[in-house]
């Protein structure tokens, strides 16, 4: 039994892997932004959850408190995202898309960092093919989206950002004992842009999400075969997965100078918060 946190854990994806692990034994704990369909899952399945909006790191700071009282955590899949519509800027200062898909993410593996390196960890990221569809323009100085913002383009750096920082956290801490991986989640039918007036939520809320799109408890075992899965046996370190191969990155950093950057630069927005 692995002890397994799932951010993004209210709907979806998310819901979904957490009943496929519940069943199979596992110790799942909840991360969401709902506090009714958090706390109506956690009800379902008999689990602790716990409430941040990752449009505020200081929840993000206040989750990560919380968290740390767990003696190990084996698996953190950092699941949350979202696409937005017009361009929003966070009470943090950064771009909604950028911080709520990278950004919050990577403030909540830094500050459970020494916990995950002490459980031997697996960190997984819900990326996604939109890296290589909307992430080719990707600008590591521009991480706020100011020039050329557009909702899927903001989607798709974003997306990317979950490969580079996967990539980087491998990097520097696979010696640790961190198993670092991404995957390609598919097209799923669920409550994904919600929160964008953009046409995409038109497409997810239309009998057209029929057409083309899987459950989320299909995506959803792709989670749970990477959570369950050996790395360096069943899956690779620092790579990005779509469905059971690994999957090819447009944006090409061969030498990973901009996975380097992005963790840096990462790391100078997250100061005021703990790490």
């Amino acid at each position: 039994m692995q002890t397994i946190v799932i951010t993004g854990a209210s709907d979806g994806i998310g819901a979904a892997a957490a009943r496929q692990l519940k069943e199979k034994g596992h110790h799942v704990v909840l991360v969401g932004r709902s506090k009714a369909k958090t706390e109506a899952l956690a009800k379902e399945l008999k689990a602790p959850f716990y409430l941040a909006d990752y449009a505020k790191l200081g929840d993000v700071r206040r989750l990560a408190e919380e968290l740390s009282a767990y003696e190990q955590i084996d698996v953190l899949a950092n699941n949350a995202g979202v696409i937005m519509g017009p361009r929003q800027i966070t009470e943090d200062g950064f771009e909604a898309t950028f911080q709520v898909n990278h950004l919050a993410g990577f403030l909540l593996t830094k500050l459970l960092m020494d916990k995950l390196i002490s459980s031997r960890a697996k960190v997984i990221q819900t990326s996604s093919m939109a890296a290589n569809v909307w992430g080719r323009t990707f600008d590591v100085k521009d991480l706020n989206n100011e020039h050329g913002y557009s909702p899927t383009a903001a989607y798709g750096r974003s997306k990317l950002e979950n490969i580079l920082f996967t990539r980087e956290l491998d990097r520097r801490h696979r010696a640790d004992g961190i198993s670092a991986v991404a995957f390609h989640p598919g097209f799923v039918r669920s409550n994904f842009a919600e929160d964008t007036t953009f046409f995409m939520r038109w497409f997810y809320h239309s009998p057209l999400r029929f057409l083309g799109t899987i459950s989320p408890e299909t995506s959803a075992r792709r989670l749970v075969s990477l959570i369950e899965g050996t790395p360096g046996r069943d899956w690779k370190q620092g790579e990005v997965y779509s469905k059971s191969k690994p999957m090819k990155v447009a944006f090409k950093d061969a030498n990973g100078t901009v996975a380097k950057e992005l963790w840096e630069r990462s790391e100078e927005m997250i100061k005021p918060f703990g790490r």
